[in-house]
């Protein structure tokens, strides 16, 4: 029996997200699984990397062309977003002959279980309520390749069943040692999103200060060249 060989290039992954905070987040999660993370802050960014050329005509091309310089393993995205929802890049993934093979997973602060359903009929393969958390992100090593594992009908059918179950506003977890871990879980992306935050207001504070000091060697500069300035018409006086 021959063996598989199994690449070790990192898996690829598309995160899309128009905040800046939570795509910091996803990525530094998706990172710590040993992904590699492409992140773009909207949807028609995200099917320009995937290989569309005309965003605004993509409902009159078909096949989707993908990127032929880049391989995408999954796509997970934000379902609010301003432009292009997280459901509409959904669909078009969905609807093209050569994308329709990534996998999809989408994100949302709502919990909506008619919004749930309705991307999981669409073909999402999860929906992970934010802020997303490690474990969440331990579930989507199933999906990123194709030969890593083959499901029946039947078995896809009971993982769909099994997501909306989880999201279903009925749903109660009796195990308090699951309980107390996901509390753990929650303290510790809490603490993480603070974290992000801080060391995006400390870059945007640099920035500023960086900005200001370029303010002063200009107004520096400026200073310099009116002295020279009154310097040549002192000597062009005593000439005279």
């Amino acid at each position: 029996m021959g063996l598989i060989a199994i690449s070790e290039t990192p898996l690829h992954v598309l995160a899309v997200d128009d905040s800046n905070l939570d795509r910091k987040l996803i990525e530094r999660l998706l990172k710590t699984f040993s992904y590699h993370v492409t992140a773009v802050d909207s949807g028609s960014k995200a099917l320009e990397f995937l290989g569309l050329k005309d965003v605004e005509k993509m409902e009159k091309i078909s096949p989707f062309s993908p990127n032929p310089e880049v391989e995408v393993n999954m796509v997970i995205t934000d379902y609010c977003m301003p432009g292009m929802t997280g459901f509409e890049l959904l669909k078009k993934i969905k609807e093209s002959k050569s994308l329709k093979d990534i996998p999809v997973v989408i994100m949302s602060s709502d919990n909506i279980p008619a919004r749930i359903n309705r991307c999981l009929e669409e073909g999402a393969e999860e929906f992970f309520l934010k802020p997303v958390r490690l474990s969440d992100v331990g579930k989507l090593k199933p999906y990123l390749s194709k030969n890593e594992r083959k499901t029946t009908e039947e078995e896809e059918c009971v993982s769909s069943d099994n997501s909306r179950a989880t999201y279903n506003d009925d749903h109660n977890d009796d195990d308090d040692d699951e309980v107390e871990a996901s509390t753990d879980e929650d303290e510790q992306i809490q603490m993480l999103r603070k974290t992000i935050e801080e060391q995006c207001v400390l870059n945007d504070n640099s920035r500023a200060m960086h900005n200001d000091d370029h303010k002063d060697d200009d107004d520096e500069v400026e200073a310099w060249s009116d002295e020279d300035e009154q310097s040549q018409r002192f000597s062009k006086d005593q000439s005279c």
